[in-house]
Order: structure tokens, then C-alpha cells, then sequence
């Protein structure tokens, strides 16, 4: 059964790339969040390089009748995409199309659930869960944070405090790194790396703090190779907290129209 156009939709809006990887991670992505909600509407657009864009979208939406639609940026902190790029594409869309509400959601983090994503790639990757009694790989591994960088303030604060946060969970140390390093004083992965095996960090992971596979993932990558990282885990992709942190924006993002209707 087609979703009704009465339904609000979920358009996710990612950046782009001219990696394919890209947009097939997303895809699978927008996938599991189908799969894990059915009947619910889930639209793909993109910022650059990579089709269909936001207008399109759009466009496609209010002419199949859709009245609410909740933009969901695909980006892990409040840059400046989250910040401009994407309510200017979304003011002007509505400003075509008056009819159709547009309700931006929060970006993904932080949030519990992407620690969780980050867990599970670093399991996956080899790096085993703390055993009952036993600090395990956790006590004896140190944890670089890598994600693509910013040359946002907030941005680079929020990457600090989740790295400080995640710490406490028992890891041996826990250090952001940056792929793309916009000032001197912030670290590069191989920084990152290099800095934990001089104070005796004998076990090294490298845990890509990035969506999907591409231009920065891949420089995370080379950092974590040339520095001699024991471990690089995968990036976040299509992990299963991802697909229920997707929802959970969603619906947050609908409360205010659901207190409204209930009022």
C-alpha cells in the first residue's frame, strides 16, 4: 500500500560526492530506515554532486500532493551545511511551493546511539566488547575519533566533548582527529595516532566519526595506515543506530505538530 500523501514524508538530505560509495551507503541507509518503518515515506536528496538534488525532490513531493515534510540533515554536527546551505535550499522550495511545510530536523548528533554505531564498527573490526570484571580490549586500547573537520567552533566542541564522554566508558584513552585539518591546532588522524603510541599506547584504534565513504574517509584512512594504527574501523554507514537515530529525529521533529493537533 502506498503511504497516503496526507502522511508527512522523511526527505534525507546528504552532502554528496563524486565517490559512488557515497550515495549507495546512503541509500542503504534510507533503506534500513524503510525497512524498519513500514508504510512511511523516505526520499534521498543531495547537496552536491550527486542526483537527485533538493528542488527536485520537492518539486516531486508537492506535486504528488504531500502536504508535511520533515528534512532530515544526514550530517553529524551543526555546521555550515546544517547552519546554511540547506534551510536557503529549503526556503526556497517552500517559497515554490506554498502549500508544502517543511520541518527541518536536528542533525544526528550527538547522540548515545552514534556511540553505539561506533561501538559496533570497532566490534566488527575486531576490537571485543569489556567482558564482566575484565577491562578486555576496551581497558587496553586507546581511541582516535576521526571525523571530517570543521571549521566551525561548535562543531569542533561537540567532536571534543563526545570524545571526553566516550572516554569514560572505560576505553584507555579516547582523542579527536581531524581529516580535514582548517586550523594548526587541531590534530590529524596520523597526529591523533603518533601522539597516543608516544605516551605508551601499545593498541590503537582508528574509528571514522563519518557517514559515508569518500574524499575524507578515505584521507581518515591513508592518516590511520601511515601512522601505523593497529585497527581502522568502518564508517558509520548503514548501521542499524543509525536507522532508529533517522527515526528518532523524525518523530522529534513532528512533536510540535502533534501537540498542536492534540491541543
Amino acid at each position: 500500500m502506498s503511504p497516503s500523501p496526507a502522511a508527512p514524508v522523511l526527505l534525507v538530505i546528504a552532502h554528496g560526492s563524486r565517490d559512488p560509495r557515497h550515495a549507495a551507503t546512503v541509500h542503504a541507509l534510507t533503506g534500513r530506515v524503510r525497512a524498519a518503518r513500514p508504510g512511511l515515506r523516505v526520499e534521498t536528496a543531495f547537496l552536491d554532486h550527486c542526483a537527485p538534488g533538493v528542488p527536485q525532490v520537492l518539486e516531486r513531493l508537492a506535486a504528488d500532493g504531500v502536504r508535511d515534510v520533515v528534512a532530515l540533515p544526514l550530517l553529524l554536527t551543526r555546521a555550515f551545511h546544517a547552519k546554511a546551505d540547506i534551510p536557503a535550499a529549503l526556503r526556497e522550495a517552500t517559497a515554490r511551493h506554498p502549500r508544502l511545510r517543511v520541518h527541518q530536523a536536528g542533525v544526528l548528533g550527538p547522540s548515545p546511539l552514534l556511540v553505539g554505531a561506533l561501538e559496533r564498527r570497532l566490534s566488527e573490526a575486531g576490537v571485543g566488547p569489556t567482558d564482566a570484571g575484565d577491562p578486555g580490549d576496551r581497558g587496553r586500547t586507546g581511541i582516535v575519533l576521526a571525523s571530517a573537520g570543521s571549521s566551525d567552533p561548535e562543531a569542533i566542541a561537540v567532536i571534543a566533548r563526545i570524545a571526553r564522554e566516550w572516554r569514560r566508558t572505560g576505553w584507555q584513552a579516547v582523542r579527536p582527529a581531524y581529516a580535514a585539518t582548517l586550523s594548526g591546532s587541531l590534530p590529524s588522524t596520523a597526529d591523533a595516532v603518533r601522539a597516543l603510541r608516544a605516551e605508551g599506547v601499545r593498541h590503537i584504534a582508528v574509528a571514522p566519526y563519518v557517514i559515508a565513504p569518500g574524499f575524507l574517509p578515505d584521507r581518515i584512512a591513508r592518516g590511520a595506515r601511515e601512522a601505523g594504527a593497529d585497527v581502522l574501523a568502518d564508517v558509520l554507514g548503514d548501521a542499524p543506530e543509525m536507522a532508529r537515530l533517522l527515526l528518532r529525529r523524525f518523530d522529534e521533529a513532528l512533536m510540535p505538530r502533534l501537540a498542536l493537533a492534540l491541543a
